[in-house]
């Protein structure tokens, strides 16, 4: 099928840019109608201070195929978020998949500082950023999520559950963060399979998100520039992968047999069978644990 989705109805939440708008344009591909949210819009910046906005969101996903509906919203805001659930229910009376992806921590963690050395104000709102705007969500949005049978959630996080658990990310914060969100996901397959949904973390591997290519002096189109300075960079993945890891599970008629579970971008690859755009199939944690973590010399063979 084409649209797989046709007909399907998604909430996006945090698609400016990086994962949530390669997911929001991967799920309109297939055929769905998308609500993007976000707090960057054409008339108003948020405190990233950057270009992507969530209307340029909204018309790629449909140029992709959808159709694509950009909401500001501030998904700390209870109300905000109400009223965007208010309206999703009016303006299509369902709701079929729920992403959360908010996050908007990258300019308030400190790498490798403890706790202790650590900006209290910046990690306090990293958390409320990261982990509280997901609960508000899906607080306000699953009741209309639960109103037919077969909703999907989708906690997107950084790192599997196997992961995380044995290896220490960033600093307190960041580490907190993400596992967070893992065990959202966790509880939220106990309350929803009961009651015909399923909810799932996701994680992409190394992602090539627009702050990521900045800081390494790329673009998308010559991103291999930057592997003499970051070797490992190889690995990596356009977030269009992780989006089509998203559209696979929400077109897959037994996605419950997933409820509960951490899964990545380059598992559900070797799954589901889709590639990234240029056709490969990077498996980036397989790779950190047995190549880079491993010190090994960087050498994609066989991960992708």
């Amino acid at each position: 099928m084409s649209a797989p989705l046709k007909g399907k109805v998604a909430l996006v939440a945090g698609v400016t840019r990086g994962a949530g708008r390669g997911i929001a344009v991967e799920l309109g591909a297939s055929g769905a109608t998308v609500y993007v949210t976000g707090r960057t819009t054409r008339a108003r910046r948020s405190e990233y201070d950057r270009p992507e906005t969530i209307e340029d969101t909204a018309d790629l996903v449909t140029e992709a195929g959808g159709q694509g509906i950009a909401v500001p919203t501030d998904h700390l805001d209870p109300a905000q978020v109400r009223a965007l659930v208010d309206r999703i229910a009016d303006e299509q009376g369902r709701l079929d998949v729920l992403v959360n992806d908010i996050w908007g921590g990258e300019k308030l963690f400190e790498w490798d500082t403890p706790l202790w050395e650590h900006d209290l104000d910046n990690g306090l709102r990293l958390l409320r950023l990261a982990v509280e705007t997901h609960a508000i969500t899906s607080h306000q949005a699953l009741p209309l999520l639960l109103r037919n049978p077969g909703g999907l959630v989708v906690e997107v996080t950084d790192g599997t559950a196997d992961y995380n658990a044995d290896n220490y990310r960033v600093n307190f914060f960041y580490d907190l963060a993400k596992a967070s969100v893992l065990r959202m996901a966790f509880a939220l397959g106990h309350e929803l399979g009961p009651r015909g949904a399923t909810a799932v973390a996701l994680t992409p591997g190394w992602l090539r998100s627009e702050l990521m290519l900045d800081a390494f002096g790329v673009r998308e189109d010559n991103w291999r520039d930057a592997l003499e300075r970051v070797p490992h960079f190889a690995i990596s993945e356009t977030p269009r992968y992780v989006g089509r890891a998203v559209a696979a599970l929400a077109a897959d008629p037994d996605v419950a047999r997933w409820n509960g579970r951490s899964l990545s971008s380059g598992g559900l690859a070797r799954e589901y069978g889709f590639t990234d755009l240029d056709g490969s199939r990077p498996d980036a944690w397989r790779y950190l644990v047995e190549v880079q973590d491993a010190g090994r010399p960087a050498d994609t063979t066989g991960y992708r």
